[in-house]
C-alpha cells in the first residue's frame, strides 16, 4: 500500500486520481485548501492537507511522509507551468518522496520550441528533471470528461447540440480522466519508468460526428455536432467560470483558447491524436472507449455541484 499526494484534488481530474487510488488500494492525502474539496463525493479515511504552491515550505510539509506525489498544474496558476512542476520537483526531494507522477494535461512535443504553447510542458520535464526528484510524466491530450462541464454539457443535455470547435475530419484520441489516474497510478511501482515521458490517449480516434453520433446513442436522442468557432469556444469557457473570472482574466483566456483550437485544427502534428499501440505495450491497461464512458454517465441536468473547467 503506498500514500499518495494529489494536488489539484478539488479539480475534476485530481478527483478523477483520488476516486482510482482509493478503488486500487492505496492511501490518499488531498491536497486542497477547500473546505469540499469532492464536489460532495464522498471518500473513506482520506487526509486532506492545505498546500500553496507559491510557498515551497508549505508543498514540503504537505507531503512529509508520503511515498509518492500526483501533480496536476492549476488551470488558472499565476505561476507557469514550468515554475510549479519545478517547485513540486524540489520538494518532492526535500521530503524524500520516491516518485512523482506529472499529468500536463495536454500534449507534449519533442523538444522545447515545438509551436504554440505546448513547449511549456518540454521545458517543465526539463526542469522537474534538473530537480533530481525521481519522476514519470503523462501528455493526457483531450478528456471525455470535458462533455460534462458547464460550458460542454448544458448544450448536450438541454440543447442536443454537441459544441466544440473540432473541424469536422480532426481526429482525436479522447481519454477518460479515469484511465488518465489508471495510467499514473501504473507508475508508481515501476522503476522502468523514472525518468520517462509518454503522451497518452483513449483506445479510439474519433471525429466528431463519431462522437455526436455515440452521444446520440447513450443519451437515447439525436445530438447534433455544432462547432462553432474557436472565438465562440473562447467566450463559452472564459463564461463558464461566471463573475469569478475577473474582466482582466477573461481577457486574457478568450484570445488563448481561441488561438489553442485554431492551431490544433490545422497543425499537422496532430496534438489531439495519438498512437497508443507503443503505449499500452508498454503500460497494458484496458482503456475505456467513449461509447462505454458516455453510457455511465448522468445526461440529467441536475443541481450537483459541476466543476467548470480545469
Amino acid at each position: 500500500m503506498t500514500l499518495v499526494a494529489v494536488f489539484g484534488a478539488s479539480g475534476r481530474q485530481g478527483l478523477a486520481q483520488v476516486r482510482q487510488l482509493e478503488a486500487a488500494g492505496h492511501d490518499v492525502r488531498a491536497i486542497s485548501r477547500s473546505p469540499d474539496p469532492f464536489y460532495g463525493e464522498r471518500f473513506d479515511d482520506i487526509e486532506v492537507r492545505g498546500a500553496d504552491i507559491y510557498d515551497e515550505e508549505s508543498v514540503v510539509t504537505a507531503i512529509e511522509g508520503v511515498d509518492a506525489v500526483f501533480y496536476t498544474h492549476p488551470l488558472r496558476a499565476r505561476m507557469d507551468r514550468v515554475a510549479g512542476v519545478a517547485t513540486i520537483g524540489r520538494a518532492a526531494r526535500r521530503a524524500g518522496v520516491k516518485r512523482v507522477v506529472w499529468n500536463t494535461s495536454s500534449w507534449i512535443p519533442d523538444k522545447a520550441g515545438d509551436p504554440f504553447t505546448y513547449e511549456g510542458n518540454t521545458r517543465g520535464i526539463n526542469a522537474l528533471w534538473a530537480t533530481g526528484a525521481p519522476a514519470t510524466v503523462f501528455g493526457s491530450v483531450l478528456f471525455m470528461d470535458n462533455l460534462l462541464t458547464n460550458w460542454a454539457f448544458p448544450f448536450i443535455v438541454g440543447e442536443d447540440r454537441y459544441v466544440y470547435p473540432h473541424h469536422k475530419d480532426l481526429e482525436c484520441s479522447w481519454i477518460s480522466l479515469d484511465d488518465v489516474a489508471k495510467f499514473m497510478i501504473a507508475a508508481l511501482d515501476r522503476p522502468d519508468l523514472e525518468g520517462a515521458w509518454l503522451n497518452i490517449g483513449g483506445p479510439e480516434k474519433l471525429k466528431p460526428p463519431q462522437v455526436a453520433a455515440l452521444l446520440s446513442d447513450a443519451i437515447g436522442r439525436p445530438i447534433k455536432y455544432d462547432p462553432g468557432t474557436p472565438r465562440e469556444f473562447g467566450k463559452l469557457l472564459a463564461g463558464a467560470y461566471g463573475d469569478d473570472m475577473p474582466a482582466a482574466e477573461r481577457a486574457v483566456v478568450e484570445p488563448s483558447i481561441e488561438a489553442f483550437y485554431v492551431f490544433n485544427n490545422t497543425s499537422p502534428l496532430k496534438p489531439f491524436s495519438v498512437d497508443m499501440g507503443p503505449v499500452l505495450e508498454r503500460i497494458p491497461i484496458q482503456l475505456e472507449t467513449m461509447a462505454d464512458w458516455a453510457k455511465r454517465q448522468d445526461w440529467r441536468l441536475t443541481n450537483k455541484p459541476r466543476p467548470p473547467a480545469g
